[in-house]
């Protein structure tokens, strides 16, 4: 089994699940025993000063979003830039956290980039696998860019260099447009 760690799924029209609807998955761990990601493209309803004042937190002065991570209900799942604060490295210079320490000290640091998620995509042992097999997924090599970025456009770009990898798969990535869809 090849890991699909950090890599993005895009579910395929094959795949009927209205929680993965026009999403982009970051893999952050794909195993024999099972998977997790996070949807790295839906801004939730609160933000991160929000939820510090729900759980008691000291207040951040930050009106980021809380994204909403997936399906599955869990812990806050920090992405961010400051190695220090890292249980994990996901890409090089993209690390992963959820001590709940490392995190408050993060949204407190200025100049950190981090994106903070509520839930998570998880999948059992070979359930991902079977949805891959069946056609339920599409795959694409993850930016650490797109992390940060503007979560309205995440999901055309990845689509479109998917499309790009379907129709063209042996032209070079820098021969490629930029939009397939203006062809």
């Amino acid at each position: 089994m090849k890991s699909l760690a950090g890599q993005f799924l895009v579910a395929s029209p094959h795949l009927k699940d209205p929680n993965f609807s026009r999403t982009v998955v970051l893999m952050l761990q794909h195993e024999e025993q099972g998977a997790l990601g996070v949807i790295i493209n839906r801004p939730g309803d609160k933000t991160v000063d929000d939820v510090w004042k729900m759980i008691g937190n000291d207040p951040v002065d930050t009106d980021e979003p809380v994204y909403v991570g997936g399906p599955v209900p869990g812990p806050l799942i920090a992405l961010h830039n400051q190695k220090e604060f890292a249980e994990k490295e996901i890409h090089p210079k993209l690390f992963m956290s959820m001590q709940k320490d490392a995190i408050d000290l993060l949204v407190r640091r200025t100049g950190a980039k981090y994106r903070l998620f509520s839930g998570h995509s998880g999948w059992g042992g070979g359930q991902l696998e079977e949805e891959l097999q069946v056609g339920g997924w599409l795959t694409s090599p993850a930016r650490v860019s797109d992390i940060f970025a503007d979560p309205e456009g995440i999901w055309k770009r990845v689509c479109n260099e998917i499309g790009l990898r379907i129709v063209a798969p042996n032209l070079p990535a820098e021969q490629r447009p930029p939009d397939a869809s203006l062809n």
